[in-house]
């Protein structure tokens, strides 16, 4: 590593840590990630830096550097998620309910370290913005007010690290092309007039056609696109009646649509409508369909990855390994739809005991990961090689 970024490692490590610790202790929802937003503002202004809240009141945008040189994008997300928190870790989350546990509070911590440390190397070689962007476990992703802000604009690349407890700490996984696939979320509002259970023949049998449903979409999906595109469709929630002796009147399913084809994902939508109108159309129900178009797959700019792989081999030759495409969804792919880049995958296992999975009570990152991520994306700056365009000069100023 570069001795800037040595430097500043060893002598800040500690507070990275502290930092990431106090996030995950006090985590905040998609949307309501208030102290987290003036908590990023306090330690940006302290390194010297300049700020700027989004319109919406959460999330921050910080540029810097030569204001005549290409501009780098660096991303985090602040949102926890609904989950209650089953580490027992000292600074465990005291919110009931609601926990840090897919690892946006390291993502902050680390590119609030970031800046602290390109704030203190003289002469970049880029312009940087920050981005810390709220509400991305929500669809379509708080990404998208991002861009609405502007966030974009004027950028040459965009670069972000996502924690992966599939990968041993000390390594980063990067994979040009797809890394994760397009989610959307499905909702299927069912209703009939009810009635006994000895007598289904006088009614419309809900249950069954829920349970038509359940089983026939994923199938018949699985049968109408190709193989090869990685979709996949599951419930995730079946609610309707009570008695065991009574045909319900309502019902509802509930669950998600993945491909990890942008081409399939564009035509998902009107075959999922297609396929329940057909599966429900003979057995005398009637329903409402809501279908969010939730966000595309990141897909990695190959010269992007060549970025990060500059930096990763910078820390350690070893660190790089090859990384899957995820059936995961990120709303980081909006910013790849408007600027070239690239996410990575931060290896967070500590190499002993379970590798828990992302969204899991029990999930927790080896700290010892923060600095392979600061010095990843710090490096992505000081080690880059970007051409100029697009490139504007004038600061962030936000979109109201």
């Amino acid at each position: 590593m570069s001795t800037a970024i040595n430097d500043w490692l060893g002598e800040n490590l500690d507070r990275v840590i502290a930092w990431r610790r106090e996030i995950h202790a006090a985590p905040e929802l998609s949307m309501a990630e208030f102290a987290t937003t003036a908590k990023v503002v306090d330690v940006l202004r302290g390194a010297g830096l300049t700020p700027t809240v989004l319109p919406k009141g959460t999330g921050v945008v910080c540029d810097f550097g030569p204001a005549d040189r290409p501009r780098i994008g660096l991303r985090a997300d602040l949102d926890a998620l609904p989950i209650p928190e089953q580490t027992g870790l000292p600074f465990a989350s005291r919110i009931e309910g609601v926990a840090h546990v897919c690892g946006h509070d390291a993502h902050t911590a680390i590119l609030m370290g970031v800046g602290c440390l390109l704030a203190s190397v003289e002469d970049l070689p880029y312009s940087v913005r920050l981005i810390f962007q709220a509400a991305e476990e929500v669809l379509p992703g708080g990404a998208l007010d991002a861009l609405d802000a502007g966030v974009t604009d004027g950028l040459a690349r965009i670069f972000a690290l996502h924690c992966d407890p599939h990968l041993q700490v000390g390594t980063v996984g990067l994979r040009s092309g797809a890394l994760t696939s397009a989610a959307d979320r499905v909702e299927v509002h069912l209703r009939g007039p009810g009635g006994h259970t000895s007598r289904p023949h006088l009614t419309a049998d809900l249950i069954y056609a829920m349970g038509a449903l359940i089983t026939g979409l994923p199938g018949v999906l699985a049968r109408r696109v190709d193989p090869r595109s990685g979709t996949v469709m599951s419930w995730g929630a079946a609610h309707s009646g009570d008695a065991p002796n009574a045909i319900p009147q309502e019902g509802r399913l509930r669950g998600t649509v993945r491909t990890g084809d942008h081409s399939v994902w564009a035509d998902l939508e009107p075959l999922v409508r297609s396929i329940v109108g057909q599966l429900v159309a003979p057995l005398g129900v009637s329903y409402d369909l809501t279908y969010v178009r939730g966000v595309p797959p990141v897909i990695n700019d190959d010269d992007a990855i060549t970025a990060l792989r500059r930096s990763v081999v910078a820390i350690d030759p070893a660190a790089e390994v090859d990384t899957p495409q995820s059936p995961g969804g990120e709303d980081f792919a909006w910013y790849l739809e408007r600027v070239p880049g690239a996410m990575a995958r931060l290896g967070v296992w500590s190499g002993t005991g379970p590798q828990t999975d992302l969204h899991q009570p029990n999930f927790d990152v080896d700290e010892r990961a923060l600095a392979i991520g600061v010095a990843t994306l710090a490096g992505t700056v000081l080690y880059g090689e970007f051409d100029p365009a697009p490139f504007d000069p004038a600061p962030f100023d936000p979109v109201v």
